[in-house]
């Protein structure tokens, strides 16, 4: 048996010291200007006006930036009717963009034993999924996950942070 294990590894060895090492060419440089105009642009841009910077995607630039976390009451998984509106654009985005794909992050603060906020966290994402269903959402674009009580944004026992922690985050994942 050992006789094997000896030609095994010589063979191998033969092997490795047969292949001399090759560098590698480099490839020709390509011309990379866009313009036509001899480099004279080097971004390939040749001054297009590219915007003020502003947030793309969403339906109305002059409403500002769209809120992605919608709060909820104390042991509460009902909308609230100030986040309605929020709720109603996201579901617009999603209907008018087939390929946009968002994922809806349910959360509890620390009261509660850890199953009980799991099973909340989603109810909550649940009811704001079935809005953006309702208002137009494909439910492929949509997919839910609770986390519970396993990621606060405010620490401490404070009523400001359970308020904080009562929350579904929508993101956004494409």
């Amino acid at each position: 048996m050992p006789y094997y294990k000896l030609m095994a590894v010589g063979l191998v060895s033969l092997m490795l010291a047969g292949c001399p090492a090759q560098p590698i060419p480099d490839p020709d440089p390509v011309d990379a200007t866009y313009g036509g105009d001899g480099g004279a642009d080097t971004d390939g841009y040749s001054g297009q006006d590219l915007g003020d910077g502003g947030p793309v995607g969403y339906e109305d630039p002059s409403a500002g930036e769209l809120s992605t976390v919608i709060y909820f009451d104390f042991d509460s998984s009902d909308v609230r009717a100030d986040d309605a509106e929020i709720i109603s654009r996201h579901a617009v985005q999603l209907s008018n963009s087939a390929g946009m794909r968002v994922r809806l992050e349910g959360h509890a603060d620390e009261r509660g034993s850890r199953e009980y906020n799991i099973g909340l966290g989603e109810r909550r994402s649940q009811a704001v999924r079935r809005m953006l269903l309702i208002q137009g959402a494909s439910a492929a674009q949509i997919s839910t996950v609770s986390f519970g009580e396993e990621r606060p944004v405010e620490f401490g026992s404070s009523e400001g942070a359970y308020a904080q922690n009562r929350r579904v985050e929508i993101k956004y994942t494409n």
